[in-house]
């Protein structure tokens, strides 16, 4: 009997400990390093700073915090696993910087000042040790809504309230001697809007810019006059820049696609082809769809697109939007990553990247990681409490034996 009293008393103890092992195992991520999809020889970079180290930067996208608005169930296990995800992946990789490529919020463009104030706490206490590094965060569609409800006023409030952004909610700055330069996507899809004008006017000035440092200031000078009319949208300055001396450009949609995706299907890196130029139809799950202000398929329109390469000449390429994970090649080489959602709210295995800059080289290594299922903790919490039960079923059927 002492014996039988003895373990039904340690049982809660030792179920406990056996849950603070699994979850703190199973909060760190997996990760794998991804081949190189295009042909990139390592060509050594000139006037280097031989002090700099590798610059490691994890991007996650599509958070979909609801702030105030979140239920238990989101608050007390979605949000709360997120956070742990987020701390280990900081112990386990070390980044030097965190991207957030867009939908911090899950419907940030019907909320009010206030209730956004709720998303922007719990934003910092879900990232918890990466508000110590460099923090750069875009806009996504989801963040503030669609071209026909588009307020510049709402955009620059919120643009703000992120370090690095400008009224329109694009940014430009340099770390470890790589440029970055991030482009309000959303007011891309715009028409005769301000904001999308802002926009373009932060594309030529950095265009400038980079052909001002390449070239050299009088050979830029000479170049201010001449413009290229390619495109009914848009007024293109002549650009001598080669394909992928620019910045690395980050924004919240996909650039438009023609040429060769992977995707991810199961544990296999597949390559396909979709000559639509929008985001393949494999590569969107069923059941996940969401209701953003955008479907999942939504690229920036091919004008944009065509802009955009012709401007900035992006070194490689990284969005989000669709939920999934992507690695593209564009018809000029250049490389697009798109990073998954970081969430359980939209897809069962969230996911992000890692993006390696080598200081001496013009390559970028990017590493894919996941997270834990929420189907398997589901399941572990369930076998737990199944498991706790029958114990004490057996313990107190056992009982009246060691009395008699």
């Amino acid at each position: 009997m002492m014996a039988a009293v003895a373990w039904r008393s340690l049982l809660p103890v030792i179920m406990i400990s056996i849950f603070m092992v699994y979850e703190d195992w199973v909060s760190f991520p997996s990760c794998k390093l991804l081949p190189s999809t295009t042909y990139s020889p390592d060509k050594h970079v000139e006037n280097v700073d031989d002090s700099l180290e590798d610059l490691k930067v994890m991007m996650v996208a599509n958070l979909l915090l609801l702030g105030s608005e979140a239920g238990f169930v989101n608050l007390y296990f979605r949000d709360y696993y997120m956070s742990k995800f987020f701390k280990k992946s900081f112990q386990s990789l070390n980044p030097d910087m965190l991207l957030v490529l867009g939908d911090v919020s899950a419907k940030g463009s019907e909320l009010s000042r206030t209730k956004w104030l709720s998303v922007l706490h719990q934003f910092d206490n879900m990232l918890g040790p990466f508000l110590d590094l460099p923090l750069h965060v875009i806009l996504g569609d989801r963040d503030v809504g669609e071209c026909s409800g588009l307020c510049a006023n709402s955009v620059t409030w919120i643009a703000r309230n992120f370090p690095g952004l400008d009224s329109s909610g694009c940014g430009a700055f340099e770390i470890s001697n790589i440029s970055f330069v991030s482009l309000n996507a959303v007011a891309l899809l715009c028409g005769n809007n301000k904001l999308r004008f802002d926009v373009e006017n932060v594309i030529e000035r950095e265009s400038v810019g980079l052909q001002m440092e390449i070239e050299g200031m009088d050979e830029t000078n000479n170049g201010f006059g001449m413009f290229s009319e390619m495109s009914n949208d848009f007024r293109w300055r002549v650009n001598a820049m080669k394909s992928g001396s620019g910045p690395v450009l980050l924004l919240h949609f996909p650039l438009y696609r023609s040429g060769k995706t992977h995707i991810w299907e199961g544990s296999t890196f597949k390559s396909i082809i979709d000559p639509s130029g929008k985001v393949p139809a494999s590569a969107q799950r069923e059941g996940f769809s969401g209701t953003g202000p955008y479907d999942l398929s939504q690229t920036v329109p091919p004008n944009a697109t065509e802009y955009i390469f012709h401007a900035l000449k992006p070194r490689i390429i990284f969005s989000a939007h669709t939920q999934e994970f992507s690695d593209h090649t564009h018809p000029d080489g250049t490389r697009e990553v798109t990073i998954p959602a970081m969430t359980w709210k939209v897809r069962d295995d969230p996911g992000f990247i890692v993006a390696t800059f080598q200081r001496n080289k013009s390559a970028v290594s990017v590493t894919y990681c996941s997270v834990a299922r929420e189907s398997r903790i589901l399941i572990a919490y369930t076998s737990a409490v199944v498991l706790f039960l029958f114990f004490i079923v057996v313990s107190n059927t056992l009982e009246p034996k060691g009395l008699s």
